[in-house]
């Protein structure tokens, strides 16, 4: 739970919220106008360096079994490596998401409480959707 506080609050601060700052990042068409807006880079930046040193210090194999997850035996990594169909269309359709409503599903849920209509329908929207791709990916 601390977690998920901590990440929610870092995404308050950081702007991520916003679905107005979101969307003027998003616009790369107002590089040149002046229009674009950087911040939200730092954002990704500094998420990207802890991304970084969290996979650097996660054993890659099984090599190292004395280290492990505060709560799990052993880290549970990723073992495909393929780009296929499915993976391309939902980042296809994460990535309109994003960039009509201003919001992605960290930032929608904690704004949830303190958000307008708008971020109710999104996340009403945004779970449908889930509802549906499970059914149909069956």
């Amino acid at each position: 739970m601390a977690a998920g506080l901590l990440f929610a609050a870092g995404l308050a601060v950081s702007g991520m919220t916003q679905p107005a700052k979101v969307i003027g990042f998003l616009n790369l068409g107002g590089i040149a106008s002046g229009q674009w807006d950087p911040s939200l880079a730092f954002v990704m930046g500094g998420a990207l360096l802890v991304t970084l040193i969290g996979f650097a210090v996660t054993p890659p194999s099984p090599a190292h079994p004395e280290r492990h997850p505060l709560f799990a035996q052993r880290f549970q990594l990723p073992t495909r490596q393929d780009i296929d169909t499915r993976l391309l269309l939902g980042a296809a359709l994460f990535g309109i998401g994003w960039g009509l409503a201003g919001y992605c599903p960290g930032p929608a849920l904690s704004t949830l409480l303190s958000g307008g209509l708008d971020t109710a329908a999104f996340v009403a929207a945004m779970l449908a959707g889930m509802a549906v791709a499970r059914r149909w990916l069956r």
